[in-house]
């Protein structure tokens, strides 16, 4: 009977798990260029289960099966589908149409500079003509960091990533891809980092300008989940409720024989 305390007690937190990353992916599902994440149950290793010598078979120790003792999250994965298009008519919104990752020079608080990659693209200029994201993080093109100039009336950015200012190309948006996306890890909310293993392709992508790519999330889908997790969860509950009342049973009138 402790054994069902344990399983109950293991699917419960495994049903906590998949909460959390619905509620995450919910509040996400209004950010730009957001991924979904998704998650997989495992259960726990077969285990032999061996009925303990009594008269029933001769005081010999018999061999009854296999049991598992529970369940655990399998893996957390991202959905990187599409997510759909939305017309923004503002110069420095940019949408990718296919696989890639815009790259963006992040900074730490001790000055160090790492390429991230994300799919959000909702970019400003700023004062000196720098194309940065909302946190002023550098979008970078071949030449290095962005740049544009602060006096041009005319800025057109074509799907290839080729940036012209009055007609004149200033710099090309270069896109990145991988060849595994299971070498990104997830930076903040909807920016990544290649980690070692990661293998660098050249992306076929397209980009749209006045266009931002929405969270690929769907609501109804997630809400749905939301229902039958927490009806998973109630079951476990009533589960331990059950076992201790088992429990209170063989305590209370079973030792009183």
């Amino acid at each position: 009977m402790v054994r069902g305390l344990y399983t109950a007690y293991t699917g419960m937190a495994n049903e906590q798990k998949r909460l959390d990353i619905i509620s995450n992916n919910l509040a996400n599902s209004a950010t730009v260029g957001y991924k979904e994440e998704n998650v997989t149950n495992q259960s726990f290793k077969q285990m032999l289960a061996v009925k303990i010598r009594d008269g029933s078979n001769g005081y010999v120790d018999e061999p009854i099966g296999t049991m598992s003792l529970g369940v655990k999250i399998g893996e957390t994965y991202m959905n990187w589908g599409q997510g759909s298009l939305r017309e923004t008519d503002k110069t420095y919104d940019i949408a990718i149409e296919g696989k890639g990752f815009f790259k963006i020079k992040v900074m730490d608080k001790d000055g160090n500079e790492e390429i991230m990659y994300t799919r959000n693209g909702q970019f400003t200029i700023t004062a000196d003509g720098h194309v940065v994201d909302f946190d002023g993080n550098y979008l970078q093109g071949s030449g290095g960091d962005l740049q544009i100039p602060t006096d041009a009336s005319d800025i057109a950015i074509k799907s290839d990533g080729s940036v012209y200012a009055d007609g004149q190309l200033i710099d090309k948006i270069e896109l990145a891809d991988f060849e595994d996306y299971n070498y990104l890890k997830l930076y903040g909310e909807n920016m990544y980092r290649a980690v070692d293993g990661a293998t660098p392709k050249a992306s076929t992508a397209t980009m749209l300008q006045g266009f931002t790519e929405q969270s690929n999330v769907n609501v109804i889908d997630e809400m749905v989940s939301m229902i039958t997790i927490t009806r998973a969860y109630e079951a476990g509950q009533k589960m331990i409720k059950t076992q201790d009342e088992l429990l209170g049973k063989a305590v209370n009138d079973v030792g009183r024989v």
